[in-house]
C-alpha cells in the first residue's frame, strides 16, 4: 500500500496523522493527492458545502501593521476608504439579500486590533436584528476580544468566531509585530470557552514555507478549529508584499489536499484570492475543500453568489451549515 493510501485508511479508523506522517505528501504526486483528499472529503463530509459571504462593517485606518493589508494605517494605498462601525440597517440589508440567494452563513469583519465597548454594544444590535430579520447564520471577526466580549456577542446570536492565525508561529512575527501568536491563540480559546465555534486559517504566499502553513493547520486542529479559511496572497501595491508572487493553481490544490489530511471533517474554505485562481477554485472543490466565502472579500472583488451556486450544483454539492 502507497503512503497516501496508508494514511487514508489511518484516518478511516478514526486517527489522527501527526506532522512526520504529513509532511511527506508535500513531494506526493499532486494528482494522486488530491483524488485520496476528495475521498476523504466525501468520507467525514459527504456531499455538504458551507458557503458564507461577509460584510466589511468597519473600514480603513487599522492600527495594526499586518504587512499583506490594504486597511493598514502603516502603509499606503489605493484603499482609501475609512468609516465607522456600518448601521443595522446596512448590515441587514445584505443579511437578507444573502439569505434570500441561500447563503446560510453570514459574517461581520471589522478592521482596527479589536472592537471597543461602545461598538460591542452597537453591533449586538445589528447581531439581534439580523438573526431576526433575515434567519441566517452571523459569524463575527471583531479582533482580539476576550470571554467577556464573546459572552455577550454568543447572547446576540452569533455562532461562531473567526480570528486567522495567518502562518505558523515560526513565520507570524514576519508578518506582524503590533500583535502576537499567543494574542491570536488566546482570541480562539476565548470564543471556545463563551461556547462559540471557531474557524481559522491563514494566507498562502506571504513568504512562508509548506512546513509553516502545515504548522498552522496543526495548531488550528489543536484549538478545536473545524473551519479552516485558505487565502491566497493578493500583492497589494503599497503593502510590504506588494512584490509577491501569487501561488499557482497546482500550489493551491496542494495545499488544501494536505489541509484535508490534517484535519478531515473540517470545512475547507477557499477565501480571500480565489478570484486570482485561474479556474475559480473548481479543481481545490474536487481536491479536498469544501466551504468558501462567497460576494465581494473586504477590500477586492470577489465571485458572485449565483456563479458559486451554480458551479456547485453542478459538482453535486449541497449548500448547508458546516
Amino acid at each position: 500500500m502507497d503512503k497516501v493510501k496508508e494514511l487514508q485508511e489511518k484516518l478511516y479508523a478514526g486517527k489522527l496523522l501527526t506532522k512526520e506522517e504529513v509532511m511527506p505528501l508535500t513531494q506526493a504526486p499532486l494528482e494522486e493527492l488530491c483524488a485520496a483528499a476528495d475521498e476523504i472529503r466525501e468520507h467525514f463530509c459527504k456531499d455538504r458545502f458551507d458557503l458564507c459571504t461577509i460584510i466589511n462593517g468597519k473600514c480603513g485606518r487599522c492600527s495594526e501593521d499586518c504587512k499583506y493589508c490594504a486597511q493598514s494605517a502603516h502603509y499606503t494605498t489605493a484603499c482609501g476608504e475609512s468609516y465607522p462601525l456600518l448601521s443595522t440597517e446596512k448590515i441587514v440589508e445584505q443579511a437578507k439579500r444573502n439569505a434570500a440567494q441561500g447563503v446560510l452563513r453570514y459574517s461581520i469583519v471589522t478592521s482596527g486590533r479589536r472592537l471597543s465597548e461602545a461598538e460591542i454594544e452597537q453591533v449586538c444590535e445589528s447581531i439581534r436584528a439580523v438573526r431576526r430579520e433575515a434567519g441566517i447564520e452571523v459569524c463575527v471577526s471583531f479582533g482580539l476580544l476576550n470571554e467577556a466580549d464573546f459572552k455577550k456577542l454568543k447572547e446576540a446570536g452569533v455562532s461562531r468566531v473567526h480570528c486567522n492565525l495567518e502562518s505558523s508561529a515560526r513565520y507570524f512575527p514576519f508578518v506582524c509585530t503590533t500583535h502576537t501568536y499567543a494574542d491570536k491563540m488566546e482570541t480562539l480559546r476565548a470564543a471556545k470557552r463563551a461556547g462559540l465555534e471557531v474557524c481559522s486559517g491563514g494566507i498562502m504566499g506571504l513568504g512562508e514555507t509548506m512546513e509553516d502553513r502545515i504548522d498552522m493547520v496543526f495548531t488550528a486542529r489543536d484549538l478545536g478549529v473545524k473551519s479552516v479559511p485558505v487565502n491566497v496572497l493578493n500583492p497589494i501595491p503599497g503593502t510590504p508584499y506588494e512584490k509577491n508572487s501569487v501561488l499557482t493553481n497546482d500550489e493551491v490544490r496542494r495545499i488544501v489536499a494536505i489541509f484535508r489530511f490534517i484535519i478531515p471533517d473540517a470545512s475547507i474554505r477557499l477565501a480571500g484570492g480565489r478570484g486570482l485562481l485561474l479556474d475559480k477554485g473548481e479543481k481545490c472543490f474536487a481536491g479536498g475543500a469544501n466551504a468558501a466565502i462567497s460576494g465581494d472579500m473586504l477590500t477586492t472583488a470577489g465571485i458572485t453568489v449565483e456563479t458559486d451556486m451554480a458551479l456547485l450544483q453542478r459538482m453535486g454539492y449541497t449548500v448547508v451549515k458546516g
